[in-house]
């Protein structure tokens, strides 16, 4: 088993550490023996970093890092009253003298530097993100503003003798590039060992800059002795939105659902997905626990559909019409896909493929139990219809 010093580069065996009864214990020791929470959580104790607080992930770790008594410093693109930045606000007013808010941009090197002055963790959540349609340039538009991200805030670590962990979030888009990869992996089930190898700046953009930008992170990890890393490889990220205004992905695809896209019929798509308060639980966990070391995949195991997701729903919703009640057959996308932006190839690659998830090293090391997907499901509406009153 690795020790964090690199990435796994085999096959995650049985679980050896032992099961934490406690999801996120109250205490903890750094791989550099600093107590982790007994530091952080009084007064005087070293802070934490929050790259971008303000998004979808970022807003619900900063509000979970206060409720443990965290003093947590967070970067956004702009300090200005906002209706992306009220959120933190309210939590500042909730949570006297224990959160600042700093403007960063990703992009400016040393950008980072004046939030992480005395930081003992940080959490890199901060990343570009554009809807497929708005990618004109995958080069310019996402791998070049992800890796120089990442870099960035690297750099600043470098900088900052306090830092002993960072804490990046990736996503399973690192691990593999189309589902159809994932039939080639060892039981057909998705796992950590894999890096992504079949997204390109053309064919999938977003996951290709995912990827690039995780492995420079693990390169910056090995060329040094200070501080470890940890990453956390999420599925599509789905829950009650703290902001009104995130730039998800999770978001935008979900809302293609809600408002009737897919009245007629759902396609055979499948997702893997996990609660964003699981995944702010999972990265607290990350930082908290001595032994973590290499990549979590935090997913539920079984994947959902459209049509899952549509059923789940109208237990509670049974007159929205809005929401598909059959399945369609694969020849309709194939044959319709292109006209709505599906390309064959994706097609081949995603439709009717549904496959497991090896979750055991975020349940066994990290102690995760993940919620049940229904309540996911549903209480990613209720707060969707909430914001838009109705």
């Amino acid at each position: 088993m690795s020790t964090g010093r690199t990435v796994p580069a085999t096959v995650v065996g049985p679980i050896t550490s032992p099961k934490r009864k406690a999801p996120l214990p109250s205490t903890g020791t750094d791989v550099t023996g600093v107590r982790l929470s007994d530091m952080e959580s009084d007064e005087g104790g070293a802070p934490v970093l929050v790259t971008g607080g303000s998004g979808f992930v970022g807003s619900h770790l900063v509000l979970r890092l206060l409720q443990r008594g965290y003093h947590v410093r967070t970067t956004v693109r702009g300090t200005a009253d906002s209706p992306k930045v009220a959120p933190l606000r309210a939590m500042r007013d909730d949570h006297p003298g224990r959160l600042e808010l700093f403007e960063a941009d990703l992009l400016v090197d040393g950008a980072f530097d004046e939030a992480m002055k005395g930081c003992g963790v940080v959490f890199h959540v901060a990343s570009p993100f554009l809807m497929p349609e708005k990618i004109k340039d995958g080069q310019r538009d996402m791998v070049e503003p992800a890796l120089t991200g990442t870099r960035n805030v690297v750099g600043s670590i470098e900088r900052t003798p306090s830092v002993r962990r960072l804490v990046l979030t990736s996503t399973v888009g690192a691990v593999f590039g189309d589902y159809i990869d994932v039939m080639a992996m060892e039981g057909r089930v998705l796992s950590e060992k894999y890096f992504n190898t079949t997204s390109t700046v053309e064919n999938n953009p977003y996951h290709y800059a995912k990827t690039v930008a995780e492995q420079a992170a693990w390169e910056a990890e090995r060329a040094q002795e200070r501080w470890r890393m940890v990453s956390v490889n999420p599925g599509l990220v789905l829950g009650p939105s703290l902001t009104p205004a995130s730039e998800s992905g999770s978001l935008f695809l979900l809302e293609e659902l809600f408002k009737g896209y897919f009245f007629y019929g759902a396609p055979d798509f499948s997702f893997t997905t996990v609660d964003v308060r699981d995944l702010a639980d999972a990265h607290i966990a990350a930082a908290e626990t001595p032994e973590a070391h290499g990549r979590y995949i935090l997913a539920a195991e079984r994947m959902s559909s459209f049509h899952d997701m549509a059923r789940v729903i109208r237990t509670r919703y049974p007159r929205d019409l809005r929401l598909p009640r059959t399945r369609l057959p694969h020849w309709p996308v194939r044959v319709l896909g292109p006209a709505f932006g599906l390309t064959q190839d994706y097609i081949r690659k995603h439709l009717g493929i549904r496959f497991e998830v090896d979750n055991r090293r975020s349940t066994g090391e990290l102690g995760i139990s993940y919620r049940p997907v229904e309540e996911t499901i549903l209480d990613h509406y209720e707060a969707w219809r909430q914001q838009r009153g109705k």
